[in-house]
């Protein structure tokens, strides 16, 4: 089986393009990766999912872990047969969901100690455990088992997280081993402080991993600190793998973000937002629920490609939304993960040619100005 890598193929400023290979697919960079938490793109076909563009997807440990259960999905030949995607998957480890858990959880230097939130029962996951349940699941990328604190958060207390995460990844690559074919990731931690953020990249580098996330941000801290984090958190990390940011986010949360060095985001955003009535176009955020649509023969966005905009007008969205029909959620939901795939498309061509600055003006300029009639 051929080996995980990346191939830097072009630089603009900061920003990158790429390819990462993989023995189920290349994925091209900047890629958005659509979030699969319980083996499924809500509202969406993983045909669908893949029409739109999308070359990997994210499946969560935690949510797995607990139902339908890892071994269950092992026994049934995998996470890729068991959901019908036949490409690259990547899966988180649990750490960031049971971190969340709050009073449902005790946290060790062992691991994690932790009440379901579906039916109470007790778990304890570790990095050992978090890489077991990876492997079970067959996952072409997988994530170091690591603590995540909410932002803001004292000082100690990110610094204390940060020493713990970076325990925990020596651990997760030990319990890791040598998987020819499969890739595991490290995170670096540290918060909004850059001297932690250092230092937990110098501890990942030494440890050694086939690609580096950017954690603990978009957990609070607002979007300016998050840019300044990505000022210089990126370059901390190998120039020569991937750099994965976490949960994140809006269509200029994920430019700024590739402005700044960054080769991989995802996001439940695109899915969350057609669930509830909102459409992201080029021009803005569209609430499909307001009733100055009710009227509107407009598709979304006239520019767009999706069955959403050729084959529906704003007056019908409007309409299966108001009425609650399935339909809504998953035409809005296409459409928005179409426009994030298109956005991922015109960014890694504008870095190939050279003009990345021009796209990213281009992209503010259009949502400054906006369309009073769309939003």
């Amino acid at each position: 089986m051929s080996r995980f890598s990346f191939a830097l193929h072009a630089t603009d400023g900061a920003a990158r393009s790429g390819v990462i290979s993989t023995p189920r697919g290349a994925i091209r960079t900047p890629a958005f990766m659509p979030v699969g938490t319980a083996a499924t793109v809500k509202a969406m076909l993983p045909e669908s999912v893949a029409a739109t563009g999308a070359d990997i997807l994210l499946g969560n440990t935690y949510h797995l872990m607990l139902r339908p259960t890892a071994e269950r999905i092992a026994r049934l030949g995998g996470l890729h047969r068991f959901m019908n995607w036949d490409r690259p998957i990547l899966t988180d480890s649990g750490g960031f969901q049971v971190m969340s858990l709050a009073g449902l959880r005790k946290l060790t230097e062992e691991g994690v100690r932790f009440a379901s939130h579906i039916d109470g029962s007790k778990h304890m996951l570790t990095p050992e455990r978090s890489m077991e349940i990876q492997r079970l699941l067959g996952s072409d990328i997988v994530m170091c088992f690591d603590e995540c604190p909410a932002l803001p958060a004292p000082l100690e207390e990110v610094a204390r997280a940060t020493h713990l995460s970076m325990r925990w990844a020596q651990r997760s690559r030990d319990a890791f081993g040598d998987r020819p074919g499969h890739a595991l990731f490290g995170i670096q931690q540290g918060g909004v402080t850059p001297e932690l953020r250092a230092e937990s990249a110098e501890k990942l580098r030494e440890i050694g991993f086939d690609g580096y996330a950017v954690g603990g941000l978009a957990v609070g801290e607002g979007q300016q600190a998050m840019l300044g984090v990505l000022d210089y958190a990126p370059a901390m990390l190998p120039v020569d793998k991937p750099r994965y940011l976490m949960g994140v986010g809006k269509p200029d949360d994920i430019v700024e973000a590739v402005a700044r060095g960054i080769d991989m985001m995802d996001c439940v955003l695109p899915s969350r937002s057609g669930r509830t009535g909102q459409a992201w176009t080029r021009r803005g955020q569209v609430n499909i629920k307001n009733a100055r649509h009710q009227d509107d023969p407009r598709p979304l966005d006239e520019t767009c490609t999706c069955p959403a905009c050729r084959g529906y007008s704003r007056a019908y969205l409007h309409h299966v939304f108001r009425a609650g029909e399935m339909i809504a959620g998953m035409l809005l939901t296409w459409h928005n993960l179409h426009y994030y795939q298109e956005l991922m498309a015109g960014m890694r061509a504008a870095i190939a040619n050279g003009s990345f600055a021009a796209f990213r003006a281009d992209f503010h300029s259009l949502r400054a100005q906006g369309d009073i009639e769309q939003l």
